[in-house]
C-alpha cells in the first residue's frame, strides 16, 4: 500500500463516513465524509470523461470553495496534477501560469470571471468549467459536468512518488515559478503538522487563509481531513465573519497570517463568544513579538508558529506554544525529520552547504527534509541553484541560537547595506510595531550617494495622529536598535502591498519609492 493524497481521504472517509466533514459557508452546504466522497468521485469521473489522464494538469482559479476542496482530492484519485492559482492574479498573470502549466481543465467562478474572459481564447485546448450559474459562452457548467458523472471509484494506480501538484510561488520578487510536489511529500507534511498542532478528529477548523496557498492547504486543510476533523470553509477572509463563525460553529483551531490576526484584534472582541478557540497557527510572514503578546492576551489562545516556503511543502520549523514567550521572535526548531543549516552566503552562486557559521552568526538558511520539492516545473537551471548539494537554498537570512532555535532576520535580497553595515529590515520593523499607533509597517533600503543605502519605513497608521517625530523618537530611545539602523524617512500609506500568503511585496514598495522620487515628493 502506498501513501497518496487520495488514499489519505479514503481511509478517513471509511473511518468516519457519517461525520460532518465540510461546511461551505457561502453555499450553506454541509457534507458528511460519505457525501463528500461521492462528490469527489463524481468530479474525478467527470474529469476523466473530459480527457484528463494521469500526469495532466487541472487548474483552479477560485476563492475558498467546496469545489476547490473537492478538486484537490479528485485530481489525486486519478493522478492528475493539481494546480491552484492565486485568486488575486490578474488576467495576464493567470495567462502566464496557464501557458506554463498547460492544464487540460480550469475551474473558475463568477467573482473571477474578469481574469479568464480576456484570455480564454488563447487556450483552445483547455476546457474552462464555471462553478456558478449561467456560464459564459466559452465555458462549460461545472455542475452539469459533475451531475452527469458516475460516482463509481476509479481504479488507477497512483504511486507515492507520483507528482501531485504544481504550486506557483508567491512572486515577491518577480515572476512565479511552479513548485512540483509528490504525494508522499505532502502526506508526510500533513503528519508533521498533526503532531505539532495536536489535531484530533473532534477539532473544527476554519479555512479562511487562501486555499490555493500551501500554508493553508498543507498545514491546515489536509491535516484536518487526515485525522477526520471538520473543515468550515469561508470564501474569503473577513474579520467580522471569522469571529462570528468561531462563535457559531465552535471553531477550535485555524491558520492565519500575522496581518489577518492583527485585523481580528482590531474588532470589538467582546461581541463574540470565542471560548471554543484553543489554538492559532500562524506563519507565511514573521509576527512581531508585540503581536504575539496581543493575540495571547486578547484572544486567550495558544499559538504555534510555522516557518517555511512553498519549495519545502511549506513547514520546516515550528515554535511551540510553550516557547512563544521564552523564545519570542524565533521561528522555532526544525520540524520532524528536517535539518537546518546556516551557511555563509555566496555572492557569486549558491552557498556551500559545508561552509557553516557558528551559532549566533547570521547567514543563509538552507534546509533538507522529506517534504522538499522534486523541482521547479520546466526550470532546470533554477533547480540546480535552488537545490545545490542536495539542500534547498532558501534565500532567507537568519541564525541558530545555542539551543537550535532559528531566528529569521530577512531575505538576502532585502538586506540593507548602509555605510558598510548590514541592516535587516525586520529588526527595525519589530521596533516600530511596538508603537500603539502603528497598524502595519515595512522597511526597505533607499539608495544614498553617501552611505550606499539608508533606511525608509512605510507605515500604515492605526492612530491618524501618529507623526514621523514620534516614530523617530521611539527608534532613538530604543536599546535594541543602533542609530545607523534608524529610518531616515517615513512614508505613510493606506495599506502595504501583500501577496495572498501575507508576505509584503517589497519590490512594489521600491517601485513606489522610485515614483515618489520622480515626482519630487521625496
Amino acid at each position: 500500500m502506498t501513501t497518496t493524497i487520495g488514499r489519505v481521504f479514503d481511509l478517513t472517509a471509511g473511518k468516519f463516513p457519517n461525520k460532518e466533514a465540510l461546511y461551505d459557508v457561502r453555499k450553506n452546504l454541509r457534507l458528511t465524509y460519505k457525501e463528500w466522497s461521492i462528490e469527489i468521485n463524481k468530479l474525478a469521473n467527470a474529469l476523466m470523461k473530459e480527457g484528463v489522464r494521469k500526469g495532466d494538469r487541472v487548474s483552479t482559479y477560485l476563492f475558498n470553495t467546496e469545489e476547490l476542496a473537492t478538486a484537490f482530492f479528485a485530481c489525486a484519485k486519478i493522478g492528475a496534477i493539481f494546480n491552484p492559482i492565486n485568486f488575486r492574479l490578474m488576467s495576464e498573470e493567470v495567462a502566464y501560469i496557464l501557458q506554463d502549466a498547460e492544464p487540460k481543465v480550469v475551474l473558475f467562478e463568477q467573482m473571477l470571471e474578469s481574469g479568464i474572459t480576456p484570455i480564454a481564447k488563447r487556450f483552445p485546448h483547455t476546457s474552462f468549467w464555471y462553478i456558478d450559474d449561467k456560464a459564459p459562452g466559452y465555458a462549460s457548467s461545472y455542475r452539469e459536468k459533475v451531475d452527469a458523472a458516475s460516482h463509481d471509484e476509479i481504479e488507477i494506480e497512483i504511486g507515492e512518488n507520483d507528482l501531485y501538484a504544481i504550486m506557483y510561488t508567491s512572486g515577491t520578487t518577480g515572476r512565479p515559478k511552479g513548485v512540483v510536489h509528490r504525494h508522499r511529500d505532502m502526506a508526510e507534511q500533513s503528519l508533521i503538522v498533526i503532531g505539532a498542532t495536536k489535531l484530533e478528529s473532534s477539532d473544527n477548523g476554519l479555512v479562511t487563509a487562501p486555499m490555493f496557498h500551501c500554508a493553508e492547504l498543507h498545514c491546515a486543510f489536509l491535516p484536518r481531513v487526515h485525522v477526520g476533523a471538520k473543515n468550515t470553509i469561508l470564501h474569503h477572509f473577513d474579520a467580522k465573519e471569522v469571529l462570528q463563525l468561531i462563535s457559531d460553529e465552535k471553531i477550535t483551531k485555524f491558520f492565519a497570517a500575522p496581518t489577518m490576526w492583527n485585523m481580528l484584534l482590531q474588532e470589538n472582541l467582546s461581541q463574540y463568544n470565542l471560548e471554543s478557540l484553543k489554538l492559532g497557527l500562524y506563519g507565511a510572514a514573521p509576527m512581531a513579538p508585540a503581536l504575539v503578546y496581543a493575540c495571547r492576551e486578547k484572544l486567550g489562545i495558544s499559538l504555534v508558529q510555522a516557518y517555511g516556503m512553498t519549495e519545502m511543502g511549506p513547514a520546516i520549523t515550528f515554535l511551540s506554544e510553550d516557547d512563544q514567550i521564552r523564545k519570542a521572535g524565533s521561528a522555532g526548531q526544525a520540524c520532524l525529520n528536517h535539518e537546518i543549516r546556516i551557511v555563509r552566503p555566496n555572492e557569486n552562486g549558491p552557498s556551500d552547504p559545508e561552509d557553516l557559521v557558528p551559532p549566533g552568526e547570521t547567514g543563509e538558511i538552507i534546509v533538507k527534509g522529506p517534504c522538499m520539492m522534486s523541482g521547479y516545473f520546466n526550470r532546470d537551471e533554477a533547480n540546480d541553484l535552488a537545490m545545490h548539494g542536495g539542500w534547498y537554498h532558501s534565500g532567507d537570512i537568519g541564525y541558530l541560537d545555542d539551543e537550535g532555535y532559528l531566528y529569521v532576520k530577512d531575505r538576502v535580497d532585502d538586506m540593507i547595506i548602509s555605510g558598510g553595515e548590514n541592516i535587516y529590515p525586520r529588526e527595525v520593523e519589530d521596533i516600530l510595531y511596538t508603537h500603539n499607533g502603528v497598524l502595519d509597517v515595512a522597511v526597505i533600503g533607499q539608495p544614498d550617494d553617501r552611505w550606499g543605502e539608508t533606511v525608509t519605513a512605510f507605515v500604515v497608521k492605526k492612530n491618524p495622529a501618529l507623526s514621523e517625530n514620534e516614530l523617530d523618537e521611539l527608534c532613538r530611545n530604543s536599546d535594541e536598535l543602533a542609530n545607523y539602523k534608524r529610518p531616515r524617512k517615513y512614508v505613510f500609506c493606506e495599506a502595504l502591498p501583500r501577496n495572498a500568503s501575507g508576505k509584503i511585496q517589497k519590490f512594489m514598495l521600491r517601485k513606489q519609492l522610485e515614483d515618489l522620487f520622480a515626482e519630487g515628493k521625496m
